[in-house]
């Protein structure tokens, strides 16, 4: 995303992931994500917090499937959802941590035609509004899952906002939404009204996880037409009682 005078924003550096999820999270919003051909803008994202997060896939450890996101941060971690889909997140926190960011939704900013090619028969402001649908716009699969988003010859680039909200020199505070180093809002460049980011709990997580007074950890750009809608995960149904004499 070119800033004034046209010049490209600077890239997201293995300090920017680093940081606590709580911090990264809000701080990727506003921040824009290049692949295959298009470019998005960041409006909402949820929050991982690897081992100590019932709602993350790493909580029970590493798997083959998890191995990603105990790797260095800036990692793309990419799955397939329910058997249908692609969704892409970043990995964030010390290598271990297992932390990550799930990108949610995102405006199109360039690349219009191969992201409407993509996802033929939606309007612009769905092409990227929510984790699968983002994924499909930037034509990230599988293939992806792995690539290191800071090296230079990473094929997908995360950049800085136009204008800059955060600086990685933060407070390194409480793990918490409203802690310090949690402005709450998004500045935009001078003369404009801030963008106020929104909290609430994770779209489709079940359990504590789900919880939204334990987990209010999704985040997204007040006002934003290409933010997702919120639906509660699917309570699962308790395992019936074993009989004392059942094998």
């Amino acid at each position: 995303m070119a800033g004034q005078g046209g010049a490209l924003q600077p890239r997201l550096t293995r300090a920017f992931f680093a940081r606590p999820v709580l911090q990264v999270a809000p701080d990727l919003l506003g921040c824009t994500v290049s692949h295959s051909g298009v470019t998005l803008r960041l409006t909402e994202v949820e929050a991982y917090d690897g081992t100590n997060d019932p709602g993350s896939h790493a909580f029970r450890g590493r798997t083959p499937r998890t191995a990603v996101m105990f790797g260095e941060p800036g990692g793309l971690y990419v799955y397939f959802a329910y058997g249908m889909h692609w969704c892409a997140n970043l990995v964030c926190g010390p290598s271990g941590a297992a932390s990550a960011v799930l990108l949610r939704a995102g405006e199109v900013i360039g690349g219009l035609d191969p992201a409407r090619s993509r996802r033929a028969g939606v309007t612009d402001r769905d092409l990227a509004r929510g984790p699968a649908r983002l994924a499909m716009a930037l034509a990230l699969s599988g293939d992806q899952n792995g690539v290191d988003t800071v090296a230079t010859d990473s094929p997908l680039v995360m950049r800085e906002p136009a204008s800059p909200h955060q600086s990685d020199e933060r407070d390194q505070g409480p793990v918490t939404a409203d802690g310090p180093g949690w402005t709450g809002s998004v500045p935009d460049p001078p003369g404009l009204t801030p963008q106020i980011v929104g909290t609430g709990p994770r779209v489709g997580v079940s359990g504590l996880g789900g919880d939204a007074a334990v987990y209010p950890w999704r985040f997204w750009l007040e006002g934003e037409a290409t933010v997702s809608a919120y639906r509660p995960g699917k309570a699962r149904p308790p395992k019936p009682a074993k009989h004392p004499d059942d094998p």
